[in-house]
């Protein structure tokens, strides 16, 4: 789950109402929700950042920036599951009672009745709500229970099948048995969240609520081929602490090894990084630079 230290992750909640005619004509009515969960996304790549690299480009986002607000001040956990169990209930990571780790990774479990989502509270109370992409908070990925429709990759479900970031996911649709779905998976949600949206597979008596996760920006970084020469010659800076030891900071983070200088000076992926649970993945691009992944990882960035 957790990419190479040197690259900030953002759990990017780019939350924003869509509000149509009706809700203009009907002070009263309910606004239709729209919540867009990038997985693994570093703020550092959207271009409506003050931090950004200067070349980064990212029109959709900054599209939905200028529409409304942007934080400028938030909070996530070191991996992925305990900041999306947030965002499912409101809670303190440390309050979402249930919800852990369990078995072979990425397995995880918890238990609804203790732990209920907020999808559920909008179900009863008018909501017909979707869930489209990543899960990974729990097997039980609630259809019928949370979500009137849903298109899932449930990677706690299928570790098998848990590497398939990009490409070949299984996939299950309203509660179905899974089945292997060919396509870029960011494109691929992209597409079935407009079809929800227009109409496709929802009650249009009931205002919505659609939960659409994108694992895109995730290790191992793989860009839409429409991607793969953009950012041609770009540069990013070396961070001063790319390498240990780092003093003043606590112990563990002193030992974090993640890149070491290359043969031209500039850090490449570690051996021990490579070896690690995430490592694998980049088994094949030993030797590949900090700038070079950098430039991959915005080119992946670019099909949101």
């Amino acid at each position: 789950m957790i990419p190479p230290r040197a690259l900030v992750r953002l759990f990017l909640p780019c939350v924003f109402l869509a509000c149509c005619g009706s809700l203009l004509r009907a002070a009263e009515s309910r606004p239709n929700i729209l919540f867009i969960y990038t997985d693994d996304h570093s703020y550092r790549t959207v271009s409506c950042y003050e931090h950004a690299e200067s070349w980064a480009e990212t029109p959709n986002i900054d599209r939905l920036a200028a529409r409304g607000v942007r934080f400028t001040h938030a909070y996530i956990g070191t991996w992925c599951m305990p900041s999306r169990v947030t965002m499912l209930t409101g809670l303190h990571q440390y309050g979402a009672k249930t919800m852990r780790m369990e078995g072979p990774y990425p397995g995880s479990e918890y238990d609804p009745e203790q732990l209920p989502f907020v999808p559920a509270v909008m179900r009863k109370n008018g909501y017909h709500t979707a869930q489209i992409g990543k899960w990974h908070s729990g097997t039980d990925a609630g259809f019928g229970r949370d979500w009137d429709h849903q298109i899932v990759w449930n990677r706690p479900a299928h570790p098998d099948n848990a590497p398939n970031y990009y490409y070949d996911q299984l996939l299950s649709i309203d509660g179905g048995e899974p089945e292997v779905v060919p396509g870029y998976s960011t494109d691929n949600y992209t597409r079935w969240a407009v079809d929800y949206i227009e109409g496709k597979h929802r009650d249009a008596s009931k205002p919505w609520y659609l939960w659409l996760c994108y694992g895109g920006v995730h290790a191992p970084y793989l860009p839409a081929e429409r991607h793969l020469n953009d950012y041609p010659g770009v540069t990013v800076a070396t961070p001063a602490d790319i390498y240990p030891p780092r003093a003043g900071k606590p112990g563990y983070m002193q030992k974090i090894a993640a890149w070491e200088k290359g043969p031209t000076g500039d850090p490449v992926l570690s051996d021990k990084a490579i070896g690690s649970e995430i490592g694998d993945n980049f088994e094949r691009d030993r030797g590949r630079t900090l700038n070079e992944w950098s430039r991959q990882y915005h080119q992946a960035v670019r099909a949101l």
